[in-house]
């Protein structure tokens, strides 16, 4: 901030996405308490760009297949700035609620029992062989991906560097792809040449 009141152009550069756990909130925070606020064309206003990038989850889902394909959401596992309650409550809320789930920050050195508990509250839930991928340093030179599943997840090697894909009730893995269905197959007959099926017409809400 200061350098950039002295007329620099300063960069401020965080891995994956700055907005997804990344630094573009602790910047805001900074600004907003220093008094900043967003550029009016008077001289001497500090302008904020914030560049979009590809955050862990979409790098390690393009890796493993299309986990994503149907709703997902994201949850961090470190405890250090959100208590843990806060967290435990939001694992069990979208596991119960059966959406794709990516872990960020699942394990470090000294923080190990928080994997163990996401996975005891997943299986309250979901199947035992749900599919788990675990994407390690994803497009980095010690790239590594494991496939498992829900039961297995907390025994693999997993630390800071990776992300946890946890499917959901309809994700699969096949030929070394982990898929999620979107749902076209409740509506149409890939078998038919992508007819609709009986009660179902393109373009109206599916049925229930």
């Amino acid at each position: 901030l200061e350098r950039a009141r002295q007329g620099r152009k300063v960069a401020l550069v965080s891995s994956g996405d700055a907005g997804v756990y990344g630094m573009a909130g602790p910047t805001f925070e900074v600004l907003f308490q220093a008094g900043w606020t967003p550029p009016s064309g008077k001289p001497g206003d500090i302008e904020v760009e914030i560049v979009p990038g590809a955050s862990a989850l979409n790098t390690c889902a393009a890796l493993v297949g299309a986990p994503l394909t149907h709703d997902f959401c994201a949850i961090s596992l470190s405890d250090l700035l959100t208590p843990w309650p806060v967290i435990a409550r939001r694992l069990d809320a979208v596991a119960m609620a059966d959406f794709v789930v990516a872990l960020y920050n699942p394990k470090s050195g000294r923080r190990t029992r928080q994997i163990v508990e996401a996975q005891r509250l997943f299986l309250r839930h979901r199947r035992a062989d749900t599919p788990v991928a675990i994407v390690k340093s994803a497009y980095r030179r010690r790239q590594n991906i494991v496939f498992t599943t829900l039961a297995q997840m907390a025994e693999q090697d997993i630390g800071m560097l990776s992300t946890v894909l946890i499917g959901n009730g309809s994700t699969f893995v096949r030929d070394g792809l982990m898929v999620t269905p979107r749902g076209y197959a409740n509506k149409y007959d890939a078998g038919q040449g992508f007819e609709t099926r009986d009660g179902e017409k393109a373009g109206r809400s599916l049925s229930t």
